[in-house]
């Protein structure tokens, strides 16, 4: 608290000089300047007025009712295109008199600003509890599509008082689909991945934790999971798919599928995604960890994440509205780029060219292609890392939404810096009508993936009408051939959620592929068979494709769910398609029907039957090919 004075006295003082709103101890920022180049203060720089920077010297009641009204208007706006950032300045918030105890909605990042996640303590409660779908928000509660939030660079001091005892039992993160929680030490009480105090199917399909030194946790109704480089001190059980990477404490995974554990003792490449935090002289800075090889447990755990830090003001603070032509520039001259949030029109590509650029999105900044653009390419440069950025199609077809390296073999790129993609989500569909023929294309060899979720909407607010809930009017409509594509060697990804493309989900076709937890699911929208019939009759798109002449590819704990509602009778025939050679090795994968459709087997012909007979169990290939 001490060394933190001073840097508080410059945050004042500053605010003055910026015309920045301190309203309290709570930092507003003011509108971003309208020409680069910037002149950035290291110690308020302007993150525009969707970002919002708390100080321990905070009244709590503030922050309490501002938080509250923060979720009330989030809690429902799946669609909206309202983006937030919340950040702690390094300090205690909340006490045992009076905790701080709030949830997030749509759209909202939570992070503390300190060096360690030590730094910045919330006693009390930061959670995500279901969502009440009908009768006034009362029935059909569940965490099926809580998307779209984040949490990271804290210490969560669990205390419910004042809750139920139900409430009072754990920090609930009831989740789903891209929603990040990293360098969080969560201590108190259990952390729940299940709200099982609201009525109503639970059901949840999540979700990512990385970087994290976590209580025992109850994975409850969560279908997948994955945890990587962390500590838990228990898990309670599994539904379809829980993966661990590098994770001290996690579950022995001997009995699979009973229950449906992977645990892989260390991670064999990892880097964690950069974070923004306050030196002791108050400046800001952006910390970017290191590369890790054979990795497990925090990067926090013994001192500073090892990496480099970039002062703040080497960055180009972009706010919506900005040009393409003013970010382009900006990277020309070398800056990073720093996307605050809010949703972008992007009308001509962003082109990043250098090598260890580093483009982060804070607040689920929003890239919207229009016209047809690239909204994104990354050259073949080593160490170039794009985080925290949400890509979405619009309303006129894009070749592709980000491109990483030449699409016809570019310079080759080393393993010892790859380009690194972190919490990047894409989505074809959902807030408006959207068209791409691919989502995510990696061509550079060596990139890293670390958590996406590629997503061609099964569900939104484009007023469609014909078909079983507007389904077919969505195939013919929102269009979206491929979700990623990887023609890239010695490409590794941890944790790739890619869903309802027309045709490849994932199609690999690099050698020396690594993927730690797969989740797919197929689309749920073919009108007819013959929609869903590949040109030489095969029935249906595999949710997981390795081309034919790779020889080597790895795949550890992997799904692939059926769920045809806008025709029942639709069959895929495989789950899985690979070569069938020694180097491609498929570890715990499965099929599993969710009420509608057929998938014939899991992989390549083998394994059973997923469809209407055996709803919601899971079919098995423990390896592929068999030992």
């Amino acid at each position: 608290m001490t060394r933190h004075s001073p840097h508080r006295s410059r945050i004042r003082f500053a605010a003055v000089l910026t015309g920045a709103t301190l309203i309290a101890g709570a930092l507003m920022a003011a509108p971003a300047a309208a020409a680069p180049p910037q002149a950035i203060d290291p110690f308020n720089p302007d993150f525009g007025p969707n970002v919002t920077v708390y100080g321990p010297e905070t009244p709590q009641a503030q922050i309490q009712s501002e938080l509250d009204a923060l979720h009330t208007q989030q809690v429902n706006a799946e669609m909206s295109i309202e983006r937030k950032a919340v950040f702690f300045l390094p300090g205690q918030y909340g006490s045992t008199a009076d905790p701080l105890q709030f949830n997030l909605g749509y759209y909202t990042e939570v992070a503390g600003l300190g060096a360690s996640p030590e730094d910045v303590t919330v006693h009390g409660g930061i959670e995500v509890y279901n969502r009440c779908l009908a009768d006034g928000g009362t029935g059909n509660c569940l965490a099926l599509v809580n998307f779209w939030r984040t949490i990271s660079n804290l210490s969560i001091d669990v205390d419910k008082t004042g809750q139920d005892g139900c409430r009072a039992s754990a920090n609930f993160w009831a989740v789903s689909q891209a929603v990040s929680m990293r360098r969080v030490d969560v201590s108190g009480a259990n952390l729940s991945l299940m709200d099982y105090c609201t009525a109503g199917p639970q059901y949840a399909s999540g979700g990512f934790i990385a970087d994290s030194r976590l209580p025992y946790v109850v994975s409850g109704s969560q279908q997948q999971w994955l945890i990587r480089d962390s500590e838990v001190a228990g898990w309670s059980n599994g539904v379809w798919n829980q993966v661990f990477s590098g994770v001290v404490g996690a579950p022995d995974d001997a009995g699979f599928p009973t229950p449906p554990y992977t645990t892989i003792d260390e991670t064999p490449i990892s880097r964690e995604k950069p974070y923004l935090y306050v030196d002791a002289d108050g400046r800001y800075n952006l910390r970017v960890p290191a590369v890790q090889r054979n990795s497990s447990g925090v990067s926090w755990a013994d001192g500073e994440t090892a990496g480099r830090s970039i002062p703040i003001t080497e960055f180009f603070i972009a706010q919506p509205g900005d040009s393409v032509k003013d970010i382009n520039n900006a990277l020309a001259r070398g800056q990073h780029l720093l996307l605050t949030p809010g949703v972008y029109d992007i009308d001509r590509t962003i082109e990043v060219k250098r090598a260890d650029t580093v483009v982060l999105g804070i607040g689920h900044a929003t890239l919207t292609a229009v016209g047809g653009a690239v909204p994104l390419e990354v050259k073949d440069a080593p160490g170039i890392v794009v985080a925290g950025v949400t890509i979405d199609a619009g309303t006129e077809l894009s070749p592709v939404l980000l491109r990483v390296g030449k699409e016809h073999g570019g310079k080759p790129l080393g393993a010892e810096n790859p380009i690194t993609l972190s919490d990047v989500y894409f989505r074809v569909g959902g807030p408006h009508i959207g068209k791409s023929t691919t989502a995510l294309e990696v061509n550079s060899d060596n990139v890293l993936i670390d958590h996406t979720w590629v997503w061609r909407g099964d569900h939104g607010v484009e007023g469609f009408t014909e078909g079983f809930n507007g389904d077919t009017d969505r195939w013919n409509t929102n269009t979206g051939t491929n979700g990623v594509i990887v023609n890239g060697d010695n490409v590794s990804a941890t944790g790739l959620f890619v869903e309802h493309f027309q045709q490849y989900n994932t199609l690999w076709k690099g050698e020396n592929g690594h993927v730690i937890l797969y989740q797919n699911e197929l689309p749920y929208d073919p009108p007819t068979q013959a929609d869903w019939t590949q040109p030489d009759g095969t029935l249906g798109y595999p949710g997981y494709v390795v081309d034919a002449k790779v020889k080597n590819h790895q795949l550890f704990g992997a799904g692939v769910y059926v769920f045809n509602q806008n025709n029942p009778s639709i069959i895929t025939a495989n789950g899985f398609s690979v070569p069938e050679t020694p180097g491609v090795k498929l570890h715990h994968i499965m099929t599993v029907n969710l009420s509608a459709g057929t998938v014939q087997h899991v992989v390549n012909g083998i394994g059973g039957q997923a469809d209407n007979t055996n709803t919601g169990a899971p079919q098995y290939v423990v390896d592929y090919p068999t030992p």
